[in-house]
């Protein structure tokens, strides 16, 4: 796996839903700035060099080091029962903003009449679900603020089946380490155990009091308050609790993985 710096648009399309201006968290500038000056350094060097010294094996192993250092550190300092700030309906977007690995235009409707949510790994009761059986199940509303790796935010009102109140209802282990997420766009996700039972970790099925749409990840997504939004799958298909840590989409191309916010 090549580590690199993540690229302004790498993660959304060129042809989006329109941008509005959005206030930026503090964190998010002290990331951008420590991003911009290691940029800076890794080019100056290439510039000698006549190559590019992030693909070198030593300055390699030394972003793996940092990533891994930093997913530490997010891990350490995580507080499960402290609470992401919330708004009011009249801040909610409408309809959310699209973002994926690809246009708009290359969405693949999934058949809702047809599609089942897998379970797998650790799970004692691993009947699939339907999307009829999700809706019955008992609601929880988030208005939180969506917070994009690029730097761009915007307040969105989702909700879906609380995710550890899920997990336990199918008699997942909440003692192992990961919850992973198969979509049907071939992406893949996780986030660890303690992000999976946070109080404001959703699996979202509806979005501002209607039911999610295909842009947007129909039928079930994943909507947690503490995490930038790639982490967020879409289109869920299959959901698996494992202690066995494995790359994912995103982490296979050097972001990282923790992505706590």
């Amino acid at each position: 796996m090549s580590i690199r710096f993540p690229i302004a648009a790498i993660l959304r399309p060129h042809k989006t839903l329109g941008r509005s201006p959005t206030k930026r968290l503090a964190v998010d500038d002290i990331n951008r700035r420590g991003l911009i000056r290691g940029a800076a350094s890794l080019g100056a060097l290439g510039l000698l060099t006549g190559c590019d010294v992030s693909e070198e094996p030593p300055v390699q192993s030394l972003l793996r080091t940092v990533s891994a250092w930093n997913d530490g550190v997010q891990e350490t300092i995580l507080r499960p029962s402290h609470l992401a700030p919330t708004f009011s309906p009249s801040q909610v977007v409408k309809p959310p903003r699209f973002n994926a690995y690809y246009d708009i235009e290359d969405v693949k409707p999934v058949d809702g009449a047809t599609w089942k949510l897998e379970l797998v790994g650790r799970i004692d009761n691993k009947q699939p679900w339907t999307a009829q059986q999700l809706y019955q199940l008992p609601e929880q509303e988030v208005i939180i603020r969506h917070v994009c790796v690029e730097g761009w935010d915007y307040i969105g009102q989702w909700s879906g089946p609380n995710l550890r109140d899920f997990l336990h209802r199918v008699g997942a282990d909440l003692t192992a380490k990961y919850v992973y997420f198969i979509c049907s766009d071939d992406y893949t996700e996780s986030i660890d155990m303690a992000s999976a039972l946070h109080p404001q970790t959703i699996l979202a099925t509806k979005y501002a009091g209607d039911v999610i749409t295909d842009p947007f990840g129909y039928p079930l997504r994943l909507r947690t308050s503490i995490k930038l939004g790639y982490k967020n799958a879409k289109w869920i298909k299959a959901i698996e609790v494992s202690n066995d840590f494995r790359e994912t989409f995103w982490s296979k191309q050097g972001f990282n993985w923790f992505a706590g916010i």
